[in-house]
């Protein structure tokens, strides 16, 4: 298709761009309250890489974690909770709603504490998923030189398709504005934004080739649980047109 001159529908006056169809299979969203049954057969396995201390009554290990996400862990009239620890036999504590801490899972066996500790995960990322971005990684293209022959594009395009619907010069990007797009970011506390601050620091240090370094800080970031892992490598673009930059909303 061509990205300029994409076919056209012509319905009650408006113009539609006909984009390529492509079938994709989804599977029915659970709502909430449902989301805990049948999701956790996964979920049992022991796993070594949780940090589970040994104490005089047992054993416990602690998650840290947005004080928004916790009313996923508490459920429905703390159902969520009460089904955990029924079924690992643990003790979950949950910081009051609005508070920053960690959640405390007990228990006198260790198997019991990390498959409580397994399951509150897979809920905590899970609904992170769902949660809007809030941040975006990037690095800012305000060289001038890459400025000026952005404008030069810009001119180009307009004196060849100006007269195609919709292509004026309010679809362009801001040239301050221009940037090569990382990933994008679900930060829901002050610390999750001073631990990506953090990240960053150790990266630019650590880091010298740019595809490298966008490749190792999008691995990092993953690692952490911040960026949803979509893909291994990250394709640097710089957005240059897009029809959300457009301030008129009744041009089509």
């Amino acid at each position: 298709m061509e990205v300029l001159r994409p076919q056209l529908i012509r319905i009650d006056g408006r113009n539609y761009r006909k984009n390529p169809i492509q079938e994709q299979t989804y599977q029915r969203e659970e709502v909430e309250e449902d989301f805990y049954q049948g999701s956790m057969e996964c979920a049992d396995e022991p796993c070594d890489a949780y940090e589970v201390e040994q104490t005089p009554q047992g054993f416990r290990s602690t998650v840290r974690a947005p004080s928004l996400l916790y009313k996923h862990i508490v459920g429905k009239r703390g159902d969520t909770r009460k089904k955990i620890e029924m079924e690992t036999k643990t003790s979950i504590s949950i910081p009051k709603p609005g508070q920053d801490g960690e959640i405390v899972i007990t228990g006198q066996h260790r198997n019991g504490v990390i498959s409580a500790r397994t399951r509150i995960d897979v809920l905590l990322d899970t609904f992170r998923r769902k949660q809007p971005f809030t941040h975006f990684l990037s690095f800012f293209l305000n060289e001038v030189e890459v400025q000026e022959g952005f404008l030069r594009f810009q001119e180009e395009v307009l004196a060849k398709c100006s007269m195609d619907h919709g292509v004026d010069s309010s679809i362009f990007q801001n040239p301050k504005k221009l940037h090569l797009t990382i990933g994008m970011l679900v930060l829901l506390s002050e610390e999750e934004i001073q631990q990506t601050c953090e990240m960053l620091q150790q990266c630019k240090e650590e880091f010298i080739k740019l595809q490298e370094l966008v490749d190792r800080v999008l691995e990092r970031f993953q690692a952490s649980g911040l960026i949803v892992k979509e893909w291994n490598s990250v394709k640097l673009h710089a957005t240059v047109m897009n029809t959300l930059f457009r301030k008129d909303p009744n041009v089509v």
